[in-house]
């Protein structure tokens, strides 16, 4: 028998994580994001990265309409942001700075990375949905990351 979903999340959740801000947008130019967890680097050549979206994402559909995301690894005090894009609904990118990408999709101010993606693949996996993603352009700064871990936000040394 499959272990229960909520022993499942009790379990995962001692490990410890960065957490992301990931962006797209609709044909129409409406910008979506959402925050992730679920993310790991996949291949240096060709340079690939993966995500996992919940299929109930509101910003869900937008993947395979734009064909591009990018991947915005949050700084330590930006848990306001994570915050934000957790929750569904609302105007996200409200008051929040941000530049547009060479991918369109929104680049966030004073992350500690982002990664500009193309959609390379998909695969579908339970509840989520699995998107490969080939970098286009990154760019790291020397901040101190945003960390989860049981359940809450983090810094080093914790």
């Amino acid at each position: 028998m499959p272990i229960e979903k909520s022993e499942l999340r009790r379990v995962m959740g001692h490990f410890a994580t960065g957490v992301t801000v990931i962006t797209t947008f609709r044909k129409s130019g409406e910008l979506h994001g959402l925050t992730a967890n679920a993310f790991s680097s996949v291949s240096l050549v060709p340079p690939l990265i993966l995500i996992c979206i919940d299929k109930k994402a509101e910003s869900y559909p937008c993947f395979e309409e734009s064909r591009v995301f990018t991947v915005n690894i949050l700084a330590s005090g930006q848990e306001d942001l994570s915050r934000r894009f957790a929750v569904s609904g609302g105007a996200k990118f409200e008051g929040v700075s941000y530049r547009p990408g060479a991918n369109g999709a929104p680049i966030l101010s004073g992350a500690l990375a982002y990664l500009e993606c193309n959609l390379a693949g998909s695969m579908d996996a339970g509840d989520h949905t699995i998107y490969l993603g080939e970098i286009e352009q990154a760019e790291a700064n020397d901040v101190a990351p945003l960390l989860f871990f049981r359940g809450g936000y983090r810094a080093i040394g914790d």
